[in-house]
C-alpha cells in the first residue's frame, strides 16, 4: 500500500449553507450546518486515506478541546496523527465557513500566531511505506524541511500552493507545485495563468501546474503549456475540493502514476467531492473515483 506523509495545517471548520453571501449586517438563517474537520493537509490527509493510501499528517495543534476534536476525526478516518504536535495554553485552528447555493464559499479562519515555528519536533526521515511528501504553505518552515526529506529520499515532493509560498526555496525544493490562480497570480505578477506559469517556469526543474476550478488544470509538458479539462459536475460545495485533489495527486504520484494519469485522477476525485455538502466529508473512496472515471471515459 502506498503512502503520503502529509505537512500543514488541520482545522475545526463550522460550515454554513446560506441561499446568498450575506451583503449586510443583519441576522441570516442557515439551511444547513456541518461541523466537520479542514484544513489543506487534514484534508489531503483525509482524502488519501479514503482513497485506500497509507496517510501521515504533522501538523501543528494545541492541547484544546478543538484539538482534540480534529485529532479524534483523523483518526477516526485512518489518518496516523502521530507526528502532530500538541502545543500547550494556545488555541486550534478554526474557520467560519458559508456555501452558497452555487457551491462557492467564503472563509473566515483563525490560527494563533503564537504557534511555534520550530521544525526540530519533526522525523529525520519518512515513516516507512511513504511514497510521497505533501506539504501546503501555512507553515512555511515545516513545508521546507518535509520537501527537503522527500528530495533526500529521491521521492516526489508535492507543494500545496494555494497561497504564496512565504519561502522563495519552497518551489525549487518541491519536485511537484500544484498553485490556485491567486497565488500563481501573486508570485509571477501575470493576470493570464497561461502566462504566469509560462513565466515561473523558466529555468525551472520542478514539474509546475495550476488549478483553475471548472475550468481544468494547466500544467507544463515538454516546454508547453498542456491542458486538461476538468469533469463537469453539479457543483453543491467547493469547499476542500483543491486540498482533496492535492491529496489525490500526491497518493497517485506514490503510486507510481504519471502527472497526466495523476492530474486526471485528482480531478476526478475533486469533481465527486464537489458535488457533496459539508467540506472534506464529501471526499470520494477509491472504489468511487474508479467508477467516475470508466463512466467518463
Amino acid at each position: 500500500m502506498s503512502g503520503v506523509f502529509c505537512l500543514g495545517i488541520a482545522t475545526l471548520d463550522y460550515v454554513y449553507s446560506v441561499e446568498t453571501m450575506p451583503t449586510r449586517g443583519e441576522k441570516y438563517r442557515s439551511r444547513d450546518l456541518a461541523v466537520v474537520g479542514g484544513g489543506c493537509a487534514g484534508n489531503a490527509s483525509v482524502a488519501i486515506a479514503r482513497l485506500g493510501g497509507r496517510s501521515w499528517l504533522a501538523t501543528r495543534l494545541a492541547d484544546d478541546l478543538t484539538g482534540d476534536q480534529i485529532v479524534a476525526e483523523l483518526k477516526g478516518e485512518g489518518v496516523d496523527t502521530g507526528f502532530s504536535l500538541r502545543a500547550p495554553g494556545l488555541r486550534s485552528p478554526v474557520s467560519a465557513i458559508l456555501v452558497d447555493a452555487e457551491g462557492e464559499r467564503m472563509v473566515i479562519s483563525y490560527s494563533d500566531p503564537a504557534m511555534p515555528v520550530t521544525t526540530d519536533w519533526l522525523p529525520g526521515s519518512l515513516p516507512e511505506g511513504a511514497g510521497a511528501v505533501l506539504a501546503d504553505t501555512r507553515w512555511g518552515e515545516g513545508a521546507l524541511a518535509a520537501l527537503a526529506l522527500a528530495r533526500k529520499a529521491g521521492l516526489p515532493g508535492v507543494l500545496d500552493a494555494d497561497r504564496k509560498p512565504p519561502q522563495p526555496d519552497l518551489v525549487a525544493t518541491a519536485s511537484h507545485v500544484a498553485f490556485s490562480a491567486q497565488a500563481l497570480r501573486e508570485l509571477s505578477e501575470e493576470e493570464d495563468p497561461r502566462l504566469g506559469l509560462a513565466r515561473i517556469a523558466r529555468g525551472a526543474e520542478t514539474w509546475l501546474a495550476v488549478t483553475l476550478g471548472k475550468e481544468g488544470v494547466l500544467f507544463v509538458e515538454n516546454g508547453a503549456i498542456a491542458h486538461i479539462p476538468a469533469f463537469p459536475v453539479a457543483a453543491v460545495d467547493t469547499l476542500g475540493a483543491g486540498d482533496v485533489w492535492h491529496g489525490a495527486f500526491a497518493l497517485a504520484l506514490a503510486e507510481g502514476q504519471d502527472e497526466r494519469r495523476a492530474v486526471r485522477f485528482a480531478s476526478a476525485t475533486a469533481a465527486i467531492k464537489c458535488t457533496r455538502f459539508g467540506g472534506r466529508a464529501g471526499a470520494p473512496r477509491r472504489e468511487e473515483v474508479e467508477r467516475f472515471l470508466v463512466q467518463a471515459g
